[in-house]
Formats: C-alpha cells, sequence, structure tokens
C-alpha cells in the first residue's frame, strides 16, 4: 500500500487560504455578535462526615465469640485473670481480644 506524502508546508497553506476564505466571508456579510455564555454553576461541596471515635478496650469472650466481660485497655492484666478463672471454673474456654467501642457525644 502507497502512502502519499504530505509536506507541513503545503498543508500549512492550504489552511491559511482556508481561513482567508471564512474571513472574506465574515467581512462581506454580517458580523456575527459574540454569544455571552451563561456562567456555570459549581456545586456546592458538602461537608465531610468526620469518622466516628472509637476507643480500644479488652473483651473477655466465651467459645462461641459471646462477650462476657469488658476491660479498659489499661487493664489487660485483669482481663486475663478474668478469662483464667472463666476457663478454670467450666467446660469452655475463655479468651481476651482487643475490642473497639464507638465513643458517644
Amino acid at each position: 500500500m502507497a502512502r502519499k506524502v504530505v509536506n507541513r508546508k503545503e498543508l500549512r497553506a492550504e489552511a491559511e487560504a482556508a481561513e482567508k476564505l471564512e474571513a472574506a466571508e465574515g467581512e462581506g456579510g454580517k458580523k456575527k455578535a459574540k454569544e455571552k455564555k451563561a456562567p456555570v454553576k459549581r456545586k456546592s461541596r458538602s461537608k465531610t462526615a468526620e469518622p466516628e471515635r472509637r476507643k480500644l478496650f479488652w473483651g473477655v469472650f466465651n467459645q462461641s465469640a459471646k462477650r462476657i466481660a469488658l476491660f479498659d485497655f489499661s487493664q489487660k492484666k485483669a482481663a486475663e485473670a478474668k478469662a483464667a478463672e472463666l476457663t478454670s471454673g467450666g467446660k469452655n474456654q475463655h479468651f481476651v481480644m482487643k475490642v473497639k467501642e464507638a465513643i458517644s457525644g
């Protein structure tokens, strides 16, 4: 397949000739009035919701993942002691796991 070789100077000359024709037609006839564009209305930004605040606790759970007790994060030893006490007193195993609770207010 043969490709036609086009020179940039020729293309530019054709473009300038076309612009001159358009300008001559515009001057000879009616001048176009500039149309005013309506201003674009911006969408208002909605306020981003702040993420809820959470606090970390130690929770004592049984084998079916039901929470039995809740301790402050600084009281890990007390939570482990409670889990050991519940495990030794019954058939079920109890374990300690971190729990994040939402802070209200």
